[in-house]
C-alpha cells in the first residue's frame, strides 16, 4: 500500500498565491483594492464602477470580495456570500436602485471545494433587493497549479443587462 502525505501547506500556498495574483489583476483593471476581515480572515476587496450607453445611463458598481479558506462547503459559501452582499451594500455609492446596480463576486479560494459548494455557486445568481446581484465563486487551487473556478454564468432576472459585463470581469479576475 502506498501512503500519501497529507500536507496542507502546498494548497494553502497555492491559494495565497492565487489571491495575490487576483489583487494584481484587480489593480491592473483599474479597481480600487482595499481589505477587511471576515471570521478573522483577511478579505481582499476590489471595487470599480462603470457606465455604458447600452445600460441607459445606469452605473454598475462591481465588488470582488475574496478570501482564502482551508476548505469550502455549501454552508461556508452561503455564509460568506450573505456577508459579502451586506458588506457591499454598505460600500456602494449613490442611491440604491436609482440608476445604480451593484454586482458582487464573493469568492472563496481553497485547495478543497466540496461538490455541494460548487453546485450551489453554479446554480444561480443571488439577489438582495432588486439592485444587489451576487454571483458566488469557488476557486479550487491545488499545489500542482490546477485551478477550477465555479460560478453562475447565466442571466439573472434582475440586472440581466449587466451579465456580459460581470462575466467579462469574472473571466479576467478568475482565470
Amino acid at each position: 500500500m502506498t501512503q500519501h502525505q497529507n500536507d496542507p501547506a502546498p494548497t494553502t500556498d497555492a491559494a495565497d498565491s492565487y489571491l495575490a495574483g487576483l489583487r494584481e489583476r484587480l489593480v491592473a483593471d483599474g479597481s480600487v483594492v482595499t481589505g477587511t476581515t471576515w471570521r478573522d480572515r483577511p478579505v481582499t476587496i476590489g471595487s470599480r464602477s462603470d457606465r455604458k450607453a447600452r445600460w441607459f445611463g445606469t452605473k454598475a458598481e462591481l465588488f470582488v470580495l475574496a478570501a482564502t479558506v482551508p476548505e469550502v462547503d455549501q454552508a461556508l459559501l452561503t455564509e460568506f456570500t450573505g456577508w459579502a452582499l451586506d458588506y457591499a451594500k454598505n460600500l456602494r455609492g449613490g442611491l440604491a436602485g436609482a440608476r445604480n446596480a451593484a454586482l458582487i463576486l464573493p469568492a472563496l479560494i481553497t485547495g478543497n471545494a466540496q461538490q455541494a459548494a460548487r453546485t450551489w455557486a453554479a446554480k444561480d445568481a443571488r439577489v438582495l433587493g432588486t439592485s444587489l446581484i451576487g454571483r458566488p465563486v469557488t476557486v479550487e487551487r491545488t499545489g500542482a497549479g490546477v485551478t477550477r473556478v465555479t460560478m453562475y454564468r447565466g442571466r439573472s432576472m434582475y440586472g440581466g443587462m449587466f451579465t456580459g459585463h460581470v462575466l467579462e470581469k469574472a473571466a479576467l479576475y478568475f482565470p
